[in-house]
């Protein structure tokens, strides 16, 4: 199955990059090309890829603006580009549903597993820096959440050990080897807490179980 990506960057030159890198990996296809937010939402809208490769800072609309609509209306999943310096924006991204981001200095092939991991419904996030930007939201006051979302309650106990899981940021085959199940059973699993919590990405539940703490769930 060919996974079709929208590129958003304001850089032409960075634009033909990832489209070279993107279109020599065989099973991925650039459909088209944005230089600004707005674009990146009025190409989403016309062509309905798979994935957004998703720049934050651009002129007009940012990515921020345009990944909160992107994934509002339902268009794609939105794999943000980015640098460690751009926490907040980052950590704004998520809240917004991206389903996880890639430094620009991203080689080759772990962009090309970035994309293929976002189009099967896995979270990425750049490993230099998953801890320190998960720990470092989560640390932050202001964006704590003071207690679990009602929909905590409602999560059975598989559910609340797969949404442990997705807070110690394990993919789908790790959670299926930790809890002694199949990949596609675990698939379900995340989808009903992603429904139960009210999350629009997995990133963002792996986010509120950091938020949470130790002991949120009763299983950790």
């Amino acid at each position: 199955m060919t996974v079709r990506v929208l590129i958003a960057d304001d850089h032409a030159a960075i634009r033909a990059g990832l489209r070279m890198i993107l279109d020599a990996a065989g099973d991925i296809e650039v459909v088209g090309e944005a230089a600004d937010g707005e674009v990146a939402v009025t190409q989403a809208r016309a062509l309905r890829p798979d994935v957004v490769l998703m720049d934050v800072r651009m002129p007009g609309v940012d990515g921020i603006t345009a990944t909160t609509r992107v994934i509002g209306e339902g268009l794609a999943r939105v794999l943000v580009l980015t640098t460690f310096d751009l926490d907040e924006y980052v950590f704004r991204s998520l809240r917004a549903g991206a389903s996880g981001f890639v430094l620009k200095s991203v080689s080759g092939p772990a962009l090309v597993d970035a994309v293929r991991a976002v189009a099967a419904g896995e979270g990425v996030l750049a490993p230099e820096v998953t801890r320190a930007v998960i720990e470092a939201f989560a640390g932050t006051p202001s964006e704590r959440m003071p207690e679990p979302p009602p929909g905590m309650a409602e999560l059975t106990g598989r559910e609340k050990e797969v949404f442990d899981c997705l807070g110690a940021g394990l993919s789908n085959a790790q959670i299926a080897a930790r809890l002694f199940i199949g990949e596609t059973t675990v698939k379900t699993h995340v989808s009903r807490v992603l429904t139960k919590l009210g999350m629009r990405s997995r990133v963002q539940a792996a986010i509120l179980a950091r938020e949470l703490g130790d002991g949120a769930t009763g299983h950790r």
